[in-house]
């Protein structure tokens, strides 16, 4: 470390290093003496430790004023108040004015969810793709919608408003502040681990566990906040669809904070397409000698219900990228502490 000092610190990538550290001479043996199985292997760690051992110590806060955990944390609230505040305002509304109500309040609440990701432990440098933001707001707006609209659909509606459902969109706007709390712990224990590790399979070793720790403290909380939202708005809290959706965008929102954008992206996409599939195919089988489309969807929803088809999808999804995250977020060069523009 201390010898290629130099290149670690201006390093952009684990291979950069790798590659100044093969033109130095160093070979696989000489990684293998120290523990490493390649040059690759030990470029990660190295990269990983570089940021950490030039950090410049935190400097004090100001006395009175809130720290960035703090910052971050309030921010996680938002969208939950914000949501509950738009439950409330749609509960005290009728008639014409209830449609500018759920505009406006579905562009605060929109306006939140930015805030909220912008700061903290869920934030990202790497800019989403626009069909991962489009498809990731289709899966909220079937949480809201989907389910009604699906039971409609099958008795040959809607033949006007569909019944929605509040409760299990409100505990997901309020589960952003378990969901910000859980990635930062991850975030700081997996950091600890990092720097009493000796290698990377012991490091790998102890990150696993503390990633489905924290991934079950999630759902638990998910769970407490569906239940309470359900009973406080007596409303069904949706547990396997919702709980799924949860899932699914917190575990996508972790690779995605950390760079891995590609398999989220792809996981979002693939679940409100399944989601779209089963509407459709709803829809489409009323047309003349087209009602076996409707077939999957219709014993599905008559052996679980209509939350099934998003429990199902959503929690596929959620499968996929909890086998990804283990493989990815165990490792130590996705612990490396990002570069901050002033």
């Amino acid at each position: 470390m201390h010898r290629h000092r130099e290149l670690c610190e201006r390093a952009v990538d684990p291979l950069e290093i790798a590659a100044g550290l093969e033109a130095h001479g160093v070979t696989d043996r000489t990684a293998a003496r120290l523990r490493h199985r390649d040059v690759f292997s030990l470029a990660e760690e190295m990269y990983a430790r570089a940021a950490r051992d030039g950090e410049a110590p935190p400097r004090a806060e100001t006395p009175g004023r809130p720290g960035p955990r703090a910052y971050w944390a309030a921010l996680a609230l938002a969208p939950g108040v914000l949501g509950a505040a738009v439950v409330v305002a749609l509960r005290l509304t009728g008639g014409p004015s209830r449609p500018a109500v759920a505009a406006f309040g579905a562009l605060a609440v929109a306006a939140g969810l930015y805030l909220a990701f912008r700061r903290g432990p869920l934030s990202t440098r790497n800019r989403t793709t626009g069909a991962a933001r489009a498809w990731t707001c289709w899966l909220v707006a079937y949480a809201l919608a989907g389910d009604g609209l699906l039971s409609v659909g099958r008795d040959g509606g809607p033949h006007g408003p569909w019944p929605l459902a509040t409760a299990p969109v409100l505990a997901l706007f309020l589960a952003c502040a378990p969901a910000a709390w859980c990635a930062h712990l991850f975030a700081a224990r997996a950091r600890h681990r990092l720097s009493a590790s000796r290698g990377l399979e012991e490091f790998a070793a102890s990150v696993r566990p503390l990633l489905v720790g924290v991934f079950a403290l999630f759902l638990s909380a998910l769970c407490g906040l569906l239940a309470l939202c359900g009973a406080v708005l007596d409303e069904s809290p949706a547990y396997a669809g919702a709980g799924a959706l949860g899932a699914l965008l917190l575990l996508a929102r972790m690779l995605t904070s950390r760079g891995f954008t590609h398999v989220p992206g792809r996981v979002l996409v693939g679940a409100g397409a399944a989601e779209a599939t089963a509407l459709a195919t709803v829809l489409a089988a009323r047309l003349p000698g087209c009602s076996f489309l409707a077939a999957p969807v219709d014993g599905l929803v008559e052996a679980a219900g209509p939350g099934a088809v998003p429990a199902l999808a959503c929690g596929a999804g959620a499968l996929v990228l909890l086998v990804q995250a283990t493989r990815t977020l165990t490792r130590a060069s996705a612990h490396a502490p990002p570069c901050e523009a002033p």
